[in-house]
């Protein structure tokens, strides 16, 4: 005999006829589409379907290797999206958001250097996780890198969150309210260092710039024909 489910709060609450009616069918079709651009509680209903797990009404490791591949897929659409069509949309509209050709080629850079990172730890960040995958295809970066850091944040996010509602169980209320503010904070920490990262990368192209315009100017003046030698030159001709 199964124990009661605990009480649930906030959007658990909400979520929780539509897993009792489609179970792990649920958590498939909502982690997939939020790993794949379209804002869905993913993350709310594989923390849900641990805490049903914790409760004896799904199996925990169904749960995890169900998220974890929908997650994978998921992400792995989004990049599939992003290397198809995502440069012709920046070329046609990214005027419109402010993406010029600059911009993106700097995009292309970060991702060259840091992507694998940002595919890995993307999930734990709402926005971050719809999106990275569109990203990763958009700046073109290599299939099989993103693959590899794309099954790696799968399993970490899966693993981390999954682990959360099994252990909260009947706790599942106060730890939930924790576990978001403490998001909230952890969002707000990586916002401040990518931007700090930003600030510095901005920094540092206005004085590799303001250093190649100095170079110009000085090549310029070493250019200019010296006129004591020039008239140097007439007197010692005349």
């Amino acid at each position: 005999m199964t124990s009661p489910s605990p009480p649930l709060p906030g959007a658990l609450a909400g979520l929780a006829p539509l897993l009792d009616h489609y179970g792990y069918l649920a958590v498939a079709l909502l982690v997939l589409l939020d790993n794949c651009g379209i804002p869905v509680p993913g993350q709310t209903i594989l923390v849900l379907a641990s805490v049903y797990a914790g409760t004896g009404h799904l199996d925990f490791t169904a749960v995890l290797l169900i998220a974890a591949a929908a997650a994978t897929l998921g992400n792995s659409l989004g990049y599939l999206i992003g290397h198809t069509g995502g440069r012709a949309f920046v070329h046609r509209w990214g005027r419109y958001v402010l993406l010029t050709p600059a911009r993106m080629e700097r995009a292309d850079g970060f991702f060259a250097r840091h992507g694998g990172k940002v595919v890995a730890v993307a999930r734990f960040v709402d926005g971050l996780r719809q999106y990275n995958g569109i990203i990763a295809g958009t700046t073109e970066m290599p299939w099989r890198r993103f693959a590899l850091f794309n099954l790696l944040g799968a399993a970490l996010w899966t693993a981390v969150w999954g682990t959360f509602g099994y252990v909260a169980g009947a706790n599942i209320g106060t730890v939930y309210r924790t576990a978001i503010r403490y998001q909230l904070w952890f969002a707000v920490g990586l916002g401040l260092l990518v931007a700090a990262f930003l600030l510095r990368q901005v920094l540092r192209y206005r004085r590799r710039r303001g250093e190649g315009t100095g170079a110009s100017a000085e090549t310029g003046e070493s250019c200019e024909p010296d006129e004591s030698d020039e008239s140097e030159d007439s007197s010692e001709g005349d």
